[in-house]
């Protein structure tokens, strides 16, 4: 089931660049960013009271609350950013770079959460890095 979420994901992440590329034409990257925010937090606590698993929060340890802001703090940064790159540059040369996320996050998985890094995810991060390059230049 989780092949099918993450399936799921990238379909919704490539239909997020070009939607958002038409839609920051005329308007500052950090106000879009703003309102694709406000639009994220409206679906996702709608998603909590749906499932009825705000009851939860009390719950959450005090690292998790910490990793939980943190992460939250970096997603705001990577979407401040990627915002900004889709409105000068072109999402054909922007989301490759961005998918680049794979290669980084492979390797930091690596290095703090132990994770097995076998000689195919190498393969992996090479071929990722060598078609980001072919793509971008």
């Amino acid at each position: 089931m989780w092949f099918v979420f993450a399936l799921l994901s990238a379909v919704f992440a490539a239909l997020t660049s070009i939607l958002a590329k038409i839609g920051i034409d005329g308007v500052n990257s950090n106000l879009a960013t703003a309102i694709r925010t406000v639009v994220v937090v409206v679906m996702a606590w709608g998603m909590v009271f749906l499932t009825h698993t705000q009851g939860g929060i009390s719950e959450i340890s005090k690292k998790s609350w910490v990793f939980l802001i943190l992460s939250g703090l970096a997603t705001g940064a990577s979407w401040l950013c990627y915002y900004r790159a889709l409105q000068i540059g072109d999402a054909s040369k922007v989301v490759p770079i961005d998918k680049l996320s794979v290669v980084i996050t492979l390797a930091l998985a690596f290095i703090f959460l132990h994770e097995e890094f076998k000689p195919k995810s190498l393969i992996g991060c090479i071929l990722i890095g060598v078609g980001t390059l072919i793509m971008v230049l």
